[in-house]
């Protein structure tokens, strides 16, 4: 026989029964068992390396999680609060340039509203040329005697009026006074004794109009 070769227990036909031939047993060398540890602490060593890498790969996955979780949550907080900075930095500036054309508008329009102005002046300079505005400044002047039915007044007609002033004293038979103060033109008269003014002058006409007047839209200037 051969060191650890397993053979069966039996009385050999050419010799002896061998007591310690047992059935099944294997008979391992020196080598042979210091192999079988060898062989047997590696493994638990793997097994147990495999554990405490199983660990650190759990460990280094939860550490990745939270980091990634917090990354996530800081990009979402920067995303959003860099959309309310433009936001606010929009509407800032649509507020900026809503401002500016409301500015600009406002003096464009104050522009047009003088040039009107000095158009209507123009007009009204024309009409006080015409054959109709003396027949006007009679009409102011009666409407005015017939107001103040017959108490005390005083009837004033414009500087640049002064050459009709024989005229209108003739066709309204009431005594005219050149006022010193340009009101353009047409009438104003003063009854003393009630505190009232009768104004008829185009200066006043023309401001009232001024004042009132709106370009379409409904934005007013000054």
């Amino acid at each position: 026989m051969f060191p650890g070769d397993s053979r069966l227990c039996r009385r050999s036909w050419h010799g002896p029964f061998i007591p310690e031939l047992e059935c099944g047993v294997t008979y391992l060398t020196i080598d042979d068992k210091i192999s079988h540890l060898q062989e047997a602490a590696m493994e638990e060593a793997r097994a147990e390396g495999n554990g405490i890498i199983k660990q650190h790969e759990d460990a280094l996955l939860g550490v990745f999680e939270q980091h990634r979780a917090e990354m996530l949550r800081q990009s979402e907080t920067r995303v959003k609060t860099e959309r309310v900075g433009a936001e606010q930095q929009l509407n800032m500036a649509m507020s900026k340039a809503q401002l500016e054309l409301k500015r600009e508008l406002s003096k464009t329009q104050k522009e047009l509203k003088a040039a009107l102005f000095d158009e209507v002046r123009e007009v009204v300079r024309e009409y006080m040329k015409s054959e109709d505005y003396p027949r006007l400044l009679v009409a102011y002047i009666e409407k005015a005697a017939k107001f103040a039915n017959g108490a005390p007044m005083t009837i004033y007609i414009n500087p640049s009026d002064e050459d009709k002033k024989a005229y209108l004293e003739e066709h309204t038979g009431m005594a005219l006074t050149v006022s010193k103060e340009d009101f353009i033109g047409g009438v104003r008269a003063v009854i003393q004794e009630k505190n009232i003014l009768i104004d008829h002058a185009f200066k006043g006409a023309i401001e009232n109009e001024y004042r009132k007047f709106l370009f379409k839209g409904g934005v007013q200037v000054g």
